[in-house]
C-alpha cells in the first residue's frame, strides 16, 4: 500500500494523501445519511459509520480511508456520560482524585464492539491497495474534555487539576492509556492497517509539561500499540515548539499542523521519522489554481522527509465545496510523482 510505504520510509510512486475529517459535514451525502440520528447513535451504528467511511472513497482517489467514529467514543465506556449539542458536552466532568478513582478501564471488545465491526466492514468494502487508518484521543486531549465538560479556551480547569495534583492528573492519564491501547490494539486486530493518536490539545501546553504530562501517556500507548508493518501516527496540533520532545513518541510518523513549514518541521527530525501534513484547510475556499500551487509546495517539502503523507494541517472545514477535493488530491498525486 501507498500510504503504509510512506509512513515506513518506504519508495513510493507518488506521495499519497488522505484528509483529517475527509468523511463530513462537507459531503452533501453525509449531510443526508445524518439526518434525524444523534450523533452519538450514529457513532454506535457499524452500517451508518462504514458508509460515511465509504463516502469520500467513492468520489476521490484517496490512499486511505479513515474510521469514522469519535475521540469520546471509549470515555462514554469509562462510564463518562457524552452528548453532542452539537458540541460535545460531558455533564458529569471529572474534576477530583474521587471522580478518577471512580472511572472504569472498559473492555474494548464488549463495551465498544460496534467499533470494531465498522472496522471489519470497512476493510472488507475497500480495495486492497487502500489503507484503513483506526485512531482514538490520546490521554492528555481526552483528560481535558473530561475535566473541562466540552471544549474550552483556556482549560482552567484541567491545568488547575494538573498543577494543584499532579497525582490524580497522572492516574487519569494512565487510566486513559489502560483505556486507549487495547481499543486501538482491537482496530488493529479487526483490520486497520495504521492508527492515529490524536493529541488536539497538547500544544497548549509548555515543552516541559508537554514532557511532564502529555507526552508519557502518549508514548506508554505508542509502545503497546506498534506492530511491525503497522504504523502509528501521532498528531500534536501546534507542534512547532515540541518537534523534539514529541519526537521520542516513538511514533512511526509525526503529524504536522499547519502553522509552520514541513521543511522546518523535517530538518529539526532527521533520522528514521516519517511526517504527515500539512496544508493549510482554508486553502480549499479559495481559487484552484492558488491550491494547486500550495499544495505541490507542500509535496516538494516533503521530499526531504524519511516519508511523507499528504494531508491537511487540521480537519476539513464543513463549507469546503467538494470539487475542492478532487482538485487537490490529484494535485497531489500529479505534483508527487517520482
Amino acid at each position: 500500500m501507498r500510504f503504509i510505504d510512506a509512513c515506513l520510509g518506504r519508495q513510493v510512486d507518488t506521495t499519497p494523501v488522505w484528509i483529517m475529517r475527509q468523511a463530513g459535514r462537507y459531503l452533501p451525502e453525509y449531510r443526508q445519511l445524518r439526518k434525524g440520528t444523534e450523533f452519538m447513535d450514529f457513532c454506535k451504528s457499524p452500517t451508518m459509520c462504514t458508509e460515511a467511511t465509504l463516502q469520500p472513497l467513492r468520489r476521490y482517489d484517496l490512499d486511505a480511508a479513515i474510521l469514522f467514529s469519535d475521540i469520546l467514543v471509549p470515555v462514554e465506556a469509562m462510564g463518562v456520560p457524552v452528548e453532542f449539542v452539537p458540541e460535545p458536552r460531558l455533564p458529569r466532568p471529572v474534576r477530583s482524585a474521587a471522580d478518577v478513582r471512580a472511572l472504569r478501564v472498559p473492555d474494548p471488545a464488549t463495551d465498544t464492539g460496534f467499533v470494531m465491526e465498522t472496522v471489519s466492514k470497512i476493510r472488507a468494502a475497500i480495495p486492497a491497495d487502500k489503507a484503513l487508518i483506526g485512531f482514538a484521543g490520546a490521554p492528555f486531549t481526552l483528560a481535558t474534555y473530561m475535566i473541562e465538560g466540552g471544549g474550552s479556551r483556556d482549560f482552567i480547569h484541567a491545568k488547575s487539576l494538573m498543577f494543584n495534583d499532579p497525582v490524580a492528573f497522572r492516574d487519569l492519564l494512565d487510566r486513559l492509556a489502560d483505556t486507549i491501547a487495547p481499543y486501538l490494539q482491537a482496530q488493529i486486530d479487526a483490520g486497520a492497517n495504521a492508527v492515529q493518536l490524536f493529541d488536539t490539545w497538547a500544544g497548549l501546553l509548555s515543552p516541559a509539561d508537554f514532557e511532564a504530562f502529555a507526552l508519557p501517556a502518549a508514548r506508554a500507548i505508542i509502545r503497546r500499540v506498534k506492530r511491525n508493518g503497522v504504523p502509528v501516527i501521532y498528531f500534536v496540533n501546534g507542534i512547532a515548539p515540541l518537534v523534539e520532545v514529541a519526537q521520542t513518541s516513538e511514533a512511526d510518523v509525526l503529524g504536522v499542523d499547519f502553522r509552520v513549514r514541513l521543511s522546518n518541521v523535517i530538518g529539526r527530525l532527521g533520522g528514521n521519522v516519517a511526517v504527515q501534513g500539512n496544508l493549510d484547510p482554508s486553502l480549499l475556499l479559495g481559487p484552484a489554481e492558488l491550491l494547486r500551487q500550495r499544495a505541490a509546495e507542500v509535496v516538494q517539502e516533503g521530499r526531504a522527509a524519511f516519508g511523507h503523507v499528504f494531508n491537511l494541517g487540521h480537519g476539513i472545514n464543513k463549507e469546503t465545496p467538494p470539487e475542492s477535493v478532487s482538485t487537490l488530491v490529484d494535485a497531489v498525486h500529479e505534483a508527487g510523482r517520482r
